[in-house]
């Protein structure tokens, strides 16, 4: 079965934004366990900050999810990223809680 190309090229998107906030969180963790708190770490922080936002405007879901839902009635937590299904499903917990050990330490830092 074909898949739907609107649904495809929402997954890349989806997917790209995906590493982007990747690359913003785990950049925030290196420089605050290295000690290196510029105006890149408070860019991340604000980043971070601004996706939650969306999410909770969206009722904790990425407005490119709701877009997606147009295109497939899969049930899986995958069907509009491409990522492994679990990661899918826990994606939230696992990144709201590696930002927050990044928060934690940049308190840390600052406070010392």
């Amino acid at each position: 079965m074909a898949s739907n190309p609107k649904l495809i090229l929402l997954k890349i998107i989806h997917t790209l934004i995906w590493v982007f906030f990747n690359v913003v969180i785990f950049y925030l963790l290196y420089a605050v366990i290295a000690d290196k708190i510029d105006k890149w770490v408070w860019i991340c922080v604000g980043l971070v900050i601004l996706e939650g936002v969306v999410l909770l405007i969206f009722n904790r879901f990425c407005p490119i999810t709701l877009i997606a839902r147009k295109y497939s009635d899969s049930q899986q937590d995958n069907f509009d990223i491409y990522l492994p299904n679990w990661l899918a499903r826990y994606n939230k917990e696992i990144y709201t809680t590696i930002f927050l050990v990044a928060c934690a330490i940049l308190v840390y830092r600052l406070l010392t």
